[in-house]
């Protein structure tokens, strides 16, 4: 059930493991956020429905810019974006100890290819690998998973479900604005948990990269609806970003994700234009 959220960005306070003071990422509804109507063509050119926050930090200015500032407050799933999270509470639960740490693939085929082997954290992260992340999930348990999300106010902070995965069929859900505030959290190496950890995952998140700037970012698919997160490194700062969009087509819609967001990023200088062939 989708829940719409009243104000348009949702406290995140984050507390040391270790009993450090608490950090509080804030921003007060409709404060400093620019509604983007202009960018409804780039959803109407992939023919898509959804909603995309953007905040820029570059040359300090710290801007906030939206479209469909209604939808970025209603909560989602976060489906595979959660690998983001999941990550950090995996490597502190000590479930994983590195990069290096093979997973076994239990020999179930399942319909995307590169699922079907043996995993390491990179590449479960890349491919997005669902089963690697249960076992995550089957360690840490419910009870413990709960106290992890409460630690960073991520989404509605549940982790129940019926029956499959809590970050996918459960009831843990989070917002587009909600999204960028944890990933600002993230960037300033702020969450509770151990700076090499952040930096870990902050590695193997990266997508691409150019001579002064990094993309890092994770797709999400709950089947009705997909996510692209993440944010792009400059010299002059950082700009994050979240879209959703409904995929009504299903595998068919998935590459509307990157398509749309790498375009309304070029149209804001925040990724390199596209070279003429």
């Amino acid at each position: 059930m989708e829940k719409l959220i009243k104000g348009n960005y949702i406290s995140l306070v984050s507390a040391s493991l270790w009993g450090a003071a608490f950090v509080s990422f804030a921003c007060t509804a409709n404060e400093g956020i620019s509604e983007r109507e202009d960018w409804k063509q780039f959803f109407n050119k992939f023919d898509a429905k959804g909603t995309i926050v953007v905040v820029d930090e570059r040359h300090k200015l710290n801007k906030t810019q939206v479209f469909n500032g209604l939808r970025a407050g209603v909560r989602y799933s976060p489906a595979s974006t959660f690998k983001i999270p999941h990550s950090l509470f995996a490597l502190d639960a000590g479930i994983v100890r590195d990069e290096f740490q093979l997973f076994k693939w239990d020999g179930i085929k399942r319909g995307f290819a590169p699922h079907n082997q043996d995993q390491n954290l990179r590449s479960a992260m890349r491919n997005s690998a669902v089963w690697v992340f249960d076992i995550f999930a089957k360690e840490i348990g419910e009870v413990k998973a709960g106290k992890y999300l409460r630690k960073i106010q991520y989404g509605n902070m549940d982790p129940v479900t019926q029956k499959g995965s809590y970050w996918i069929d459960g009831n843990l859900s989070i917002s587009a604005y909600e999204q960028v505030t944890f990933l600002e959290a993230l960037y300033k190496n702020s969450l509770p948990f151990r700076l090499e950890h952040q930096l870990l995952v902050k590695d193997i998140m990266i997508v691409e990269a150019g001579k002064n700037w990094i993309l890092r970012a994770k797709t999400g698919w709950e089947g009705n609806y997909g996510w692209w997160v993440g944010w792009v490194e400059w010299p002059s700062g950082p700009v994050f970003f979240a879209l959703n969009i409904d995929t009504p087509n299903r595998v068919k819609d998935l590459y509307k994700r990157e398509a749309i967001v790498r375009e309304i990023l070029r149209s804001i200088e925040a990724l390199p234009q596209l070279k003429a062939k």
